[in-house]
């Protein structure tokens, strides 16, 4: 559940993501308020308000009362306490956005999915869940993710209340591969994921990508597919990988797996696919392989070259989307010019939780990555700080000027390294696609300047580039929700792939 009762609390991690979700709830009723024109309910009465706390997992029982004051403390207890009465008495309004914060309603979602009889997927290095939620929205079914990364786990949890949390794994996929078919109920029909291969640059003709070090968690992974047997492989990587693609065709040629009493193996080819080219507003190329089990290429007569042409295929006539379609139909923002204000909310700069005051008016960018649905808030649009030097910078460069602009040489800090950081500063075109998102927008996103405005991209901007849903909400401190918008596979490339995949999984 998305919850752990406060007596189950073991750990200071448990308590912090604990608190941040308590926080969550009382942003998202703070802003519904807003928009629906309500006061927060002052004063509310405590016992009133204890059953639905119990129903949302904080605490098993009413005596646990005290013990949850003492962890949130008076200030911020009382202030829960008012977003719980205004969420009881406002709850025609209100429930229905707070659902992912609630666990008696992620157990009934569950439990009614399970009904359905739908294709089961495992995301292995599932980072903060956008190729679960690609292939989620084509109506698979994910019935185990792993990641390593915490706050990952924890951004995974919230958007994805279909999916029980004992099944959505934080841990080393070291201590997890060999077993991984005993941790999973279900047939699995296809395994997803992005296993990091570092070693790849000094590969050559006589070294083995899977016997690199530095490679191992792509060794895993392979064990993991070769433990769960599933009809089809989705594995995504960088470019650069394309140097041993054809060491990965072999290791997968020699999986063996046992089905219905046959030996199978896997037949895998590999492209290089665009982003844009599935209607992003990015250019992001990404290395993609997919493997089909032998029997299911034999009863299809289907080649995994077969489904890299019917992608492209599906491609051809998409719209293309540039930067300004990404970033229309969100707040002006000016960013803070003090340290350390990240994780605070002001008009100003933004909030982590806000209304949406453009909804009905989305342009079909945004009515194709939140999948026709109006989103009465937005999540993470949010501006960061800013120097007042580099605020200068960003306010004198025109639409794809870089750090060695004349404009700027008199206030550049690395002037002197320009052969080095050209693109250290560079304001996006609005009429191209964006380039890459990165997570290296945590250290600084001079890299991804706003076309218009004197300030940097918001985890929100990157992540509608990323192709995320507006009603995806990313946890943890500011700067790292940028590490996950990021390392994330855009959502609507995953959708589109997922797509063709799935009349050969049905």
């Amino acid at each position: 559940m998305i919850f752990k009762a406060i007596t189950d609390l073991s750990s200071k991690a448990d308590k912090t993501y604990f608190k941040e979700k308590i926080d969550i709830y009382i942003k998202t009723v703070e802003a519904l308020c807003k928009k629906y024109s309500v006061e927060l309910i002052e004063h509310p009465k405590e016992d009133e308000c204890v059953l639905h706390i119990i129903k949302m997992g904080l605490i098993k029982k009413k005596e646990d009362m005290p013990l949850l004051k003492g962890v949130l403390k008076k200030n911020f207890y009382d202030l829960f306490l008012c977003a719980i009465a205004t969420e009881i008495n406002y709850s025609e309004s209100l429930s229905p956005f707070m659902g992912n914060l609630n666990n008696s309603y992620r157990k009934n979602l569950q439990q009614s999915e399970r009904k359905k009889k739908k294709i089961n997927l495992v995301d292995l290095f599932c980072g903060a869940g956008g190729l679960s939620l690609g292939f989620t929205q084509e109506g698979y079914n994910t019935v185990f993710a792993n990641d390593f990364d915490e706050l990952c786990i924890e951004t995974y949890k919230y958007n994805h209340p279909e999916l029980s949390t004992d099944k959505i794994v934080c841990g080393d996929i070291r201590n997890i591969a060999y077993t991984i078919d005993q941790l999973i109920e279900e047939d699995v029909d296809i395994v997803i994921g992005g296993p990091p291969c570092q070693g790849f640059s000094s590969a050559n003709k006589r070294h083995r990508v899977i016997d690199d070090p530095r490679n191992e968690l792509y060794k895993y992974y392979l064990e993991a597919v070769e433990k769960l047997a599933p009809k089809i492989v989705v594995m995504e990587n960088v470019k650069g990988m394309l140097k041993v693609a054809n060491q990965v065709v072999e290791d997968y040629a020699a999986i063996k797996v046992m089905c219905d009493g046959k030996e199978y193996s896997y037949q895998v080819a590999y492209q290089l696919l665009n982003s844009a080219d599935f209607s992003v507003a990015q250019s992001r190329e990404r290395l993609i392989y997919i493997a089909i089990r032998d029997d299911i290429a034999e009863k299809y007569s289907v080649t995994p070259a077969d489904i890299f042409n019917q992608i492209e295929t599906s491609n051809k006539g998409k719209p293309r989307y540039n930067l300004s379609a990404a970033i229309e139909g969100v707040r002006s923002l000016e960013p803070p010019h003090m340290m350390n204000v990240g994780e605070l909310d002001t008009e100003e700069a933004g909030r982590k939780i806000d209304v949406n005051p453009f909804v009905g008016k989305e342009n079909p960018y945004l009515t194709l990555i939140n999948c026709n649905r109006e989103m009465a808030l937005v999540y993470n649009h949010k501006a960061r700080y800013c120097s007042e030097v580099n605020h200068e910078i960003y306010r004198r460069l025109n639409q794809g000027d870089d750090a060695t602009d004349p404009k700027i040489a008199d206030i550049m800090p690395y002037a002197h390294r320009n052969d080095k950081f050209k693109d250290k500063y560079y304001k996006l075109y609005a009429d191209r696609p964006c380039r890459t998102i990165t997570a290296h927008l945590r250290s600084d996103c001079h890299s991804h300047i706003h076309p218009t405005e004197a300030r940097t991209l918001t985890p929100r901007e990157a992540a509608r580039v990323q192709s995320f849903p507006d009603d995806y909400l990313f946890l943890g401190p500011y700067l790292k929700t940028y590490i996950q918008i990021g390392n994330a596979v855009p959502v609507v490339m995953a959708r589109e792939i997922a797509k063709i995949l799935k009349k050969y999984l049905s």
